[in-house]
Formats: C-alpha cells, sequence, structure tokens
C-alpha cells in the first residue's frame, strides 16, 4: 500500500469529541425514566454500537422484554437527553489538528458514527466539520456497528479502497467493524477502552487521543 492510496476514517464519540459519558449519563437517564434499573459499566460497554441493537443486547441481558415501540421510546428518550449535554462536548486533544494534517497534506477522511445526525450535529458543530466533509450517521445505512457498513459506505463516498482506509475509533466494535469491513483498525484510548481490548478485536496500533496520534501520524502512513 503507498501513501497515496490511503484515506482515514473516524468514528465521532470517544475518537475525536469527549462525548461518550455524556452519551452514558443520557442512556441511563432514558433507561430510569422507563423504571429500567442498570449499572452505568454496562451502559458503559455498549456505547458505539447502534442505539437499536444497544437497547436490545441491554434488555435481553436484564431479562426485560423488548418491543420495537420500547427500543424506540429508548432512543428517543436518550436523543432528548443528550441535547441538554450536548453543550458540554468538547473536541478531543489534537482532534482538530489531526483533521488540519490530513486536510493540508491532502489525504482524503471521512467521519463515521453509529448516532443519527440529530446527535451527531452538535459534536460535528464544536469540531468545526466543514459542509463538504463525507459524514456518514446511523441515518444513511442499513446496519451499524459492530457491522461494517458505516466504514465501507464512508470510504465509497470518498473514492477509496477500504481495504486501503485507517479506520480511527475508541471502541472494541469500531475494531471489529474496521476488520470486517478489511480496513486497518486503529484505537485510541480515549473512550474507556484499554489497549489490550482494542488489540483483541483487531487493532494494528493504539493511541491515547487524537493528539498521541498525530505525534505518530507517520507510524501509519498518515504523510503526503
Amino acid at each position: 500500500m503507498s501513501d497515496r492510496d490511503i484515506s482515514f476514517i473516524f468514528d465521532l464519540d470517544g475518537t475525536l469529541v469527549d462525548s461518550v459519558y455524556q452519551h452514558v449519563a443520557a442512556w441511563h437517564q432514558a433507561l430510569q425514566a422507563l423504571g429500567i434499573e442498570l449499572a452505568v459499566w454496562r451502559i458503559h460497554r455498549r456505547v458505539g454500537m447502534s442505539g437499536g441493537l444497544f437497547t436490545e443486547i441491554l434488555l435481553r441481558e436484564i431479562g426485560r422484554e423488548f418491543t420495537p415501540a420500547l427500543v424506540d421510546e429508548l432512543q428517543t428518550r436518550h436523543a432528548e437527553a443528550y441535547s441538554g449535554m450536548a453543550k458540554w462536548v468538547r473536541p478531543l486533544p489534537g482532534a482538530i489538528l489531526l483533521l488540519e494534517h490530513l486536510t493540508r497534506e491532502r489525504i482524503p477522511w471521512a467521519i463515521a458514527t453509529s448516532g443519527k445526525l440529530s446527535s451527531a450535529k452538535y459534536s460535528l458543530q464544536t469540531l468545526g466539520v466543514a459542509a463538504s466533509t463525507v459524514v456518514i450517521t446511523r441515518d444513511n445505512v442499513r446496519r451499524a456497528k459492530p457491522d461494517p457498513d458505516l466504514f465501507v459506505t464512508a470510504a465509497s463516498h470518498l473514492g477509496s479502497d477500504i481495504e486501503s482506509a485507517v479506520i480511527v475509533g475508541d471502541s472494541v466494535w469500531d475494531m471489529l467493524a474496521a476488520r470486517r469491513a478489511r480496513g486497518l483498525g486503529v484505537g485510541l484510548l480515549s473512550g474507556g477502552y484499554g489497549q489490550d481490548e482494542l488489540e483483541r478485536a483487531g487493532a494494528i496500533r493504539v493511541y491515547e487521543d487524537p493528539a498521541d496520534l498525530l505525534r505518530h501520524i507517520d507510524e501509519i502512513g498518515g504523510r503526503a
């Protein structure tokens, strides 16, 4: 693979913006509003999946019967709760500089998130993402992570080969989806998962956050 072939596809929450724990709190609030008691750590372990799969798995784990109506209600309540917390979301250290570096070096990049645009828009605004940026959300694909659809669709919109894409994420669901897409998974610790977990899920490299990734960008071919 030559440097010229490389593109970058980024997850959003926990990868470019510091929003994982706002999402955890919003899910916890949504669950409690419907009388569903669930430990916060269990919620965190599933963040990064599609919202529908996330809620189905959590409800199944606690033995609660789920229906499409219940799943829809939880997702609606989560979106409402998160919208009230989104003002606290900030870019992770180095995120904007990393994206500026890739743009300056004319290396194609995109954002692919399991969240819907209605929630992702807050994070995209704080990153200052241009309207011309390729952004793929849950609204654009049939299945979200751990299925590979988001990343494959992002590569297609970039006009890039998915097998030459560096897919950057903070969760095991990102790494599993990258592996299934046949891209190169790079993990960040900024979402709360450990290095061993990310590597076992398929990460070829693991860095602390976007700033650390930028400092080591040559290791994964991020140069002109």
